[in-house]
């Protein structure tokens, strides 16, 4: 199931939307003192996704830095480790005089799942919730961006992973030719970027094409959540600009791995590399390999270079791919 940008609504602004991702907990299992359980934030242009929310999420929240404005839950599947961490989430909310609607989305079996999370302990929350099942195929669409769940391999469950795919933005307008034919700069500069064809005052028309460049590819973001290796994360990931992908074993854990369900740092790196992606994250770490990530961040390097391992309240900036650079682009901020 290739994923591909489709057609969306074209905001004006969308050159100029930020697309970061906040590591919120990035431990596989269970929590250890430097890692918490699973949970990434991802911020475009003040709207807040949340990526799966395992145990402590909402402190990790107050310790990051990411609001609890946000309106929109995805979960990848319903093992604890992803999921507990929202009923104290809600009932924080409840406690602050939350009003607005919050959506919960997931795989199958997320109706009755969440329900129970949401009902947790008899208390009527204060607030809406909308609980969703999401269906591999069946994107959610968003103005100028969409969420594409796609089917994963994780032993035992249902599960998903999520790729948001941003519209293509219109091509680059050329002022400097726009002024040699011409064209005074206002209003006529605007129609001719949205594409619309225009008369001037001495008779000549001007298309569009003429001033403007072929349309830019938005970015993608893809996270996997926990996973075997699988064509569908590799379709879903063609050419994305940011693979989010679980590694919870070194290459020495590989039998480990597959009777998991899970994946090492080489078959990620592996995944990435067959995908053609700009660079990789690994995340889901073993409390084995909590403290020190190196050894798994070595393992995927030897096969995708452009790789790190995650780590909690890692900050990644996904920026627009400048026309003819395809080397990877990211700065990362690591909070202590």
């Amino acid at each position: 199931m290739r994923i591909t940008r489709g057609s969306f609504t074209l905001h004006p602004y969308t050159s100029r939307m930020s697309l970061l991702v906040r590591f919120l907990g990035t431990s596989a299992s269970r929590p250890t003192v430097e890692r918490g359980l699973s949970a990434v934030a991802i911020h475009r242009e003040g709207e807040t996704l949340l990526f799966d929310c395992g145990e402590g999420t909402q402190r990790q929240m107050m310790r990051y830095g990411v609001s609890f404005a946000l309106a929109d839950i995805f979960f990848t599947h319903f093992h604890t480790d992803h999921v507990v961490g929202l009923i104290g989430l809600l009932k924080t909310l409840q406690l602050q005089g939350r009003t607005e609607v919050m959506r919960l989305y997931g795989p199958r079996g997320a109706h009755r799942l969440l329900r129970e999370a949401v009902s947790f302990g008899g208390d009527r929350l204060g607030f809406p919730v909308e609980i969703s099942e999401v269906e591999p195929g069946q994107p959610i669409a968003r103005t100028d961006y969409a969420i594409h769940p796609f089917p994963v391999e994780h032993a035992g469950t249902v599960a998903v992973g999520y790729a948001l795919v941003e519209a293509e933005r219109r091509g680059r307008f050329h002022p400097d030719l726009a002024r040699a034919f011409g064209i005074p700069e206002g209003p006529l500069w605007g129609r001719l970027h949205r594409g619309e064809r225009i008369t001037l005052d001495d008779g000549r028309e001007i298309d569009a094409a003429t001033l403007v460049g072929p349309t830019r590819p938005g970015r993608i973001v893809v996270l996997t959540g926990d996973t075997r290796p699988c064509a569908a994360t590799i379709q879903a990931a063609h050419g994305a600009d940011l693979l989010i992908h679980e590694a919870t074993f070194s290459h020495d854990e590989a039998a480990r791995a597959l009777e998991t369900g899970h994946s090492t740092a080489s078959e990620a790196a592996q995944v990435a590399k067959l995908a053609q992606v700009r660079q990789l994250v690994l995340t889901h770490i073993s409390a084995r390999y909590s403290r020190d990530a190196r050894e798994l961040e070595q393992e995927a390097a030897a096969h995708f270079p452009a790789v790190r391992v995650a780590r909690d309240g890692m900050e990644v900036d996904v920026p627009f791919v400048i026309e003819g650079d395809a080397t990877p682009v990211a700065s990362t901020l690591t909070a202590s």
